[in-house]
């Protein structure tokens, strides 16, 4: 009830988003015999909701959310920077999966910059979202993996577009008009983490989730929902000032937003010292 909450109350535009996620996390929790782990990818553009999204997840299952000792946080340009020490990184992936789960089953573990990682190191944990009952004496089917990422953007939009040029709204989208092309964009993208990878292949991640691109009405939501959580009574006036400040594509319709909600904390800064 705490994610369905959460997500209607601070995520916006998503109805896909809101939908899978809530059904998918809960029904995983609620199943006592899961023959997988579950795992999660998802894809748009920066400031779409990605990393509030796995916040959130995490948040519902754990009191500390992403601070807790059972949630794992991965950043590509962070925890495997070098392209020739990938096999090293495929090790210390698997050690630090292997032994995070056989101290907890419930191991949430979130995949950052995905279109950032190289290609091939995710497909070393390949054998945790796989349907084995035990491996090594350890069983991986309680644990989430969430993997975020940019890549599949431009299929989400063209799809979005697509609705929007044709007189239909946005909810009007459903999964399935996005994600097979979803994933199939995503395996044949060579500046993904998941080009080419096993995990695609053999089905192994449960859901493609796509984040739509940002319509000026819902930065305006974010930028309303940003001033109220400072404390301040919501200005229009400077609702609709940080909006029009953002720059919005295609160039000759101006629906969506280049950024998404990313910068609007830091605008922010400059109307409330």
């Amino acid at each position: 009830a705490a994610l369905q909450q959460n997500l209607d109350k601070k995520l916006f535009g998503q109805h896909l988003v809101s939908k899978v996620v809530v059904k998918a996390v809960r029904g995983f929790l609620n199943n006592t015999n899961a023959k997988k782990p579950l795992a999660l990818s998802l894809h748009g553009w920066t400031g779409t909701g990605k990393n509030f999204v796995s916040k959130i997840v995490a948040e519902s299952i754990y009191k500390k959310g992403l601070q807790s000792k059972y949630v794992h946080q991965f950043v590509a340009t962070l925890h495997f920077p070098h392209a020739h020490s990938i096999n090293l990184y495929k090790d210390q992936l698997q050690s630090w999966i292997r032994g995070n789960v056989s101290i907890c089953p419930r191991s949430i573990f979130i995949f950052d910059e995905m279109d950032k990682m190289h290609a091939g190191l995710i497909d070393s944990i390949k054998p945790f979202l796989d349907y084995y009952e035990l491996l090594d004496g350890v069983s991986y089917r309680q644990a989430i993996f969430i993997f975020l990422s940019n890549a599949g953007a431009e299929k989400i939009t063209e799809v979005a577009l697509d609705f929007w040029r044709n007189g239909r709204t946005r909810e009007d989208i459903q999964l399935t008009d996005i994600q097979n092309a979803l994933s199939v964009s995503v395996f044949n993208n060579k500046n993904s983490g998941f080009w080419h990878s096993t995990l695609i292949d053999r089905n192994l991640i449960d859901y493609f989730i796509p984040f739509l691109p940002l319509e000026y009405k819902h930065v305006k939501m974010c930028v309303r929902v940003e001033i109220e959580s400072r404390g301040y009574t919501v200005d229009e006036d400077i609702v609709s000032r940080i909006a029009d400040e953002m720059t919005y594509f295609p160039r000759e319709e101006r629906i969506y937003s280049d950024k998404g909600c990313k910068t609007v904390d830091a605008k922010l800064d400059y109307y409330y010292d």
